[in-house]
């Protein structure tokens, strides 16, 4: 199997809430708008995410970001109104914390290797 590009799916109950929530989040707006159920952020040349609207499946996903500065990560969602739960430790070089969508998504922001 070639795989040329992992999406990471976010289904929220309401697309206007969950893509106003995305973009707080990754503090910019969408990359694309393909239909008027679904948005995509092209975060790496190979990792997209994708918030849509699924009321059925919304607060399923668990969506884990890599970030080069775990800290100054946190500082900008507390810059832009969001919270995550406490910084925990995994194994000896990863630090994380979570914070879930409005509709319960569960979205773990880690650092690996600790800078």
């Amino acid at each position: 199997m070639d795989v040329s590009r992992v999406l990471m799916v976010a289904p929220g109950g309401d697309i206007d809430v969950a893509v106003a929530w995305y973009e707080r989040l990754l503090s910019r707006p969408a990359d694309t708008r393909p239909m008027p159920s679904l948005a995509d952020w092209h975060l790496t040349s190979g990792g997209w995410l994708q918030v849509f609207e699924d009321p059925e499946r919304a607060g399923s996903s668990l969506l884990n970001l890599e970030v080069h500065d775990l800290d100054a990560a946190l500082a900008g969602l507390v810059e832009r109104g969001l919270t995550a739960g406490p910084v925990q430790t995994g194994g000896e070089r990863t630090r994380f914390a979570a914070l879930d969508d409005p509709d319960g998504n569960r979205i773990t922001l880690m650092e690996n290797p600790v800078v």
